[in-house]
């Protein structure tokens, strides 16, 4: 009997659609009514920001709008869009919002490299 590709289970997780693969991450900031800045990672964040909007999105901004995009930066792997997300959500506030004012921002610079570096 011969396997087919469609058949063959163990193969399908190995191989990444073309699609997948030239998805790039972006790491986003969303100001809430109340002022506080929640930080996420998306591949589209235009549509991951409506769904926030439409209350669809994290349960941390559910109900806390009206909500405003503050910043966005396109970070390229999945992984890590994650690191650098985990990173940002330890800073205190003054510190994301000096990231947000300053362009470029030393701290976002250093974070960045940092974390390439231990690839």
């Amino acid at each position: 009997m011969t396997v087919t590709p469609s058949q063959d289970k163990s193969q399908a997780s190995t191989t990444h659609s073309p699609e997948r693969v030239a998805k790039l991450w972006s790491i986003y900031m969303v100001r809430d009514a109340s002022n506080r800045l929640y930080t996420g990672i998306s591949t589209d964040v235009g549509r991951r920001f409506a769904e926030h909007q439409a209350g669809k999105g994290a349960r941390a901004l559910r109900g806390r709008g009206p909500l405003t995009l503050v910043w966005q930066q396109e970070v390229g792997e999945h992984a890590l869009a994650l690191r650098l997300e985990y990173q940002l959500k330890q800073w205190r506030k003054s510190r994301k919002e000096a990231l947000l004012h300053e362009i470029p921002s030393p701290d976002w610079e250093q974070l960045l490299t940092g974390l390439k570096l231990q690839e």
